[in-house]
């Protein structure tokens, strides 16, 4: 077994893909439908639960192991499902089964076809309950554990967990009704054959990073944005679990934006499996991700490097955890000339700090479904509907009036009642990414009133009036 300490980057770098929102808007989806809005090919909870279900009723109903006959059916399944899918306006189903044929093209000779702390969740979890398949009842008789080790297309995942006796007690146990992420053997096909295999201890952060002390079946993982995990990241707090999150796109479910799900609802007696094609890694920093993503990133590591920001928000020691809201080079770009042109000036640099200074959160991890507040031993889950809280940023006395609406996996995050999150929840290893289109601006004094930026252009001057009170020695 050969792992690369690059892996990480090399996964973020080729999937982590961030597009601005000028091209979001001009993405064009194969469908019979006229919406001209990426957000509005995503199907309906309701739907999604039925079509899986209904896609992949069937895959418990012999003798065989469950696992195995999960990822020998995938595709089959899948096919009969492509054309309402399709029909549906859902998500390019061609690519996504193209893909899904490249994972289990060698298992066609077989007979197969290819292709936190506390939480409230585990306070309350679903004994007993695994679900079942379209209208066939399947009552499971191996543990999550069992399940992997005898399967075929897991040996490797296997082979690992093996080598911590802690972990294949827990998995076997009944502690919880465990949700497992499991990389099938092709997964660890994409490891350069050079890579030096890493110390135990990072491996076992791995393993722990694919495995919830909750129960997500697949249709509560399409109900949410974000998913908490056995690994413990104390970057983001003591104590705190790094999560997972899930998106929906063109390539289908994906967890961390690029390891693809590819068989779900594999139901043992002390939880549920699902495959996916590839490993999944614990993230980096949150400057490390910005460096990585030059294409989306490249103004601003620029600018938090010319005000020395970069190191400060790289050095955990000052911080637990944190949420940075980001804005692509395209969010600078809609400044003007002039103005970047004078943010990245020598006299400007003072202003551009306070700018950015605007950007970042210390301490408050604000995910779209999940908050990890400094002060409170809880994590707070989001509720269905409206949530508000105020961010403080590094800006001296300024914060964030953060809105979410969240209805099921539908969730739009407005920041000072003007600008959108276009990606949210870029996990680091120290806090939380969310992409915005627009630069942040402080609010100003109007009449006694604070008066927030609505878009409106701006001027150079009227940009130097907002962030004077924040500039030492605004006249050198």
């Amino acid at each position: 077994m050969k792992f690369s300490h690059v892996l990480p980057l090399a996964a973020l770098t080729t999937a982590f893909v961030i597009p601005d929102e000028q091209v979001m808007s001009q993405v064009a989806i194969e469908s019979h439908s006229t919406s001209n809005s990426i957000f509005d090919k995503v199907p309906s909870k309701e739907t999604l639960v039925k079509e899986f279900e209904n896609s992949f009723s069937g895959l418990l109903d012999n003798a065989k192991n469950a696992f195995d006959h999960a990822i020998e059916s995938i595709v089959d399944t899948v096919d009969a499902a492509a054309e309402k899918l399709e029909d549906a306006s859902y998500f390019d189903t061609k690519a996504w089964l193209d893909t899904a044929s490249n994972l289990f093209n060698d298992e066609e000779d077989d007979g197969g076809h290819h292709g936190h702390k506390k939480h409230p969740h585990k306070k309350h979890p679903h004994k007993g309950h695994h679900g079942h398949h379209g209208h066939h009842d399947h009552k499971p008789n191996k543990t999550v554990y069992q399940l992997i080790a005898e399967s075929k297309y897991t040996t490797k995942l296997a082979s690992l967990i093996n080598e911590y006796d802690d972990l294949v007690e827990l998995l076997n146990g009944t502690t919880a009704n465990f949700t497992v992420f499991a990389p099938t053997d092709k997964a660890f096909e994409k490891i350069p054959d050079h890579a030096p295999k890493p110390p135990k201890e990072f491996l076992k952060k791995v393993l722990t990073y694919h495995v919830s002390a909750d129960f997500y079946p697949a249709g509560r993982i399409l109900a949410v944005s974000t998913i908490p995990t056995l690994y413990i990241e104390d970057k983001l707090g003591k104590g705190e679990a790094q999560r997972l999150a899930t998106n929906i796109g063109l390539r289908g479910l994906t967890i961390n934006f690029y390891s693809r799900v590819v068989a779900v609802n594999i139901f043992g007696t002390n939880g549920v499996i699902h495959g996916v094609d590839s490993i999944i890694i614990p993230p980096p920093k949150a400057a490390t991700i910005i460096g990585l993503l030059p294409g989306e990133f490249s103004t601003l590591e620029l600018a938090l490097m010319k005000t020395g920001l970069l190191g400060a928000i790289n050095n955990t020691d000052n911080h637990a955890g944190g949420t940075l809201f980001a804005p692509s080079n395209y969010a600078f770009q809609r400044l003007g000339p002039k103005v970047n042109a004078f943010l990245f000036s020598k006299y400007g640099q003072k202003y551009l700090k306070a700018l950015l200074e605007y950007h970042v959160v210390a301490n408050h991890t604000l995910y779209s479904d999940a908050y990890y507040h400094p002060k409170s031993a809880e994590i707070e889950n989001f509720p269905k509907g409206l949530f508000h809280v105020d961010l403080p940023t590094l800006l001296e006395g300024h914060s964030l009036s953060i809105d979410v609406a969240r209805y099921g996996r539908f969730i739009e995050i407005k920041i000072n009642g003007f600008s959108r999150v276009a990606i949210r929840d870029g996990v680091a290893k120290d806090g939380v990414i969310h992409v915005v289109g627009n630069v942040l601006i402080p609010p100003k004094k109007v009449g006694g009133v604070m008066q927030q930026w609505k878009g409106e252009e701006l001027s150079e001057e009227d940009l130097t009036e907002r962030l004077e009170p924040f500039v030492e020695n605004p006249e050198l």
